[in-house]
């Protein structure tokens, strides 16, 4: 006796299995896969500032040990204290905040101005000399470091009026907060892409309203531009509070020095016993600012970079 089969209609099974996988494949690439890279590579770049503030914390004879301990068994928060009383540590804090404020009021009064003339006001051969104003860009500043030196020194052997010369040259200031206030290649670089993406109609209409060239950038097109100069001020800043082979070169008197130069004090006091737990606190306490600034400008900052990329 023949029995009988009909075919089964599976289709109906296998149809939500895939979408299923589907859709956890889907979640998988865009939401878990990319936020473990985001946590592995953020755990790579905090991993350097929590050995170093461990560092900080410990005491000479855990320092000592091997293998390391991963943190400290006993905090040694007095560190912090002795590492300030180390070097006048106040006193290059306070030199370095001077030099900063000062590059960073001369970039985003400088930097704006000079790329406002490259990308809003057109004058015959305006790309070809910001062709060569980009270039500047890779020329490494050892290169220039005899030539700057050398007419930083005639400077302040130069006087106008008598005796006295209205900007110093060598141990002075001047070599490290002036050249920030005609601009710098990438900042104006940065800048110009911002302006480029500002319509042309707004200064158009401007211009039939009676608006001169400095109105027009002053209060219409500058006001638009805070998310790129909040970029170019961090820029800036971390450049002037980190910058070490600046101040090494043109300042000679040590009421003078900043915070990166009192670093190398911990070794110029015994280069065989050098107390790598208060370095490492006194870098903490240098580090920390910055990463401050950071944080409170974070949004404006990422903003300044990527909207200059994009084309509208």
């Amino acid at each position: 006796m023949a029995v009988s089969t009909t075919p089964v209609d599976t289709q109906h099974l296998v149809r939500p299995r895939q979408h299923a996988k589907a859709k956890v494949s889907r979640i998988l690439q865009q939401r878990v896969i990319p936020r473990i890279i985001l946590i592995v590579m953020c755990a790579v770049f905090i991993l350097p500032f929590y050995w170093m503030a461990t560092l900080g914390l410990k005491s000479n004879d855990e320092l000592a040990w091997y293998p390391p301990s991963l943190y400290p068994h006993t905090p040694i928060w007095e560190n912090f204290k002795l590492a300030t009383e180390a070097f006048p540590f106040w006193r290059f804090a306070w030199n370095t905040t001077v030099i900063t404020v000062l590059t960073i009021v001369g970039s985003v009064i400088s930097n704006p101005i000079i790329a406002y003339g490259f990308s809003r006001i057109e004058w015959p051969g305006r790309d070809k000399i910001f062709m060569i104003v980009l270039a500047t860009v890779f020329v490494p500043f050892p290169v220039l470091i005899v030539a700057l030196f050398d007419i930083w020194a005639r400077i302040g052997n130069w006087s106008p009026i008598g005796d006295w010369t209205p900007i110093g040259g060598i141990n002075t200031f001047w070599p490290l907060v002036l050249p920030m206030w005609f601009g710098q290649a990438f900042w104006i670089f940065l800048m110009r892409q911002f302006l480029l993406q500002i319509p042309k109609d707004l200064s158009d209409a401007a211009r039939i309203d009676g608006a001169n060239e400095f109105q027009i950038f002053w209060q219409i097109i500058l006001p638009q531009t805070l998310p790129a100069l909040g970029a170019i001020a961090i820029f800036a800043g971390v450049q002037a509070w980190n910058d070490f082979l600046g101040p090494l070169i043109y300042l000679q008197d040590s009421t003078k020095y900043t915070l990166s130069i009192g670093l190398t004090f911990f070794q110029q006091q015994d280069a065989y016993d050098v107390k790598y737990n208060l370095l490492m606190a006194a870098s903490a306490l240098i580090v920390l600012p910055v990463i401050v600034m950071f944080l409170l400008f974070q949004r404006a900052f990422i903003e300044g970079i990527t909207v200059g990329s994009l084309k509208g």
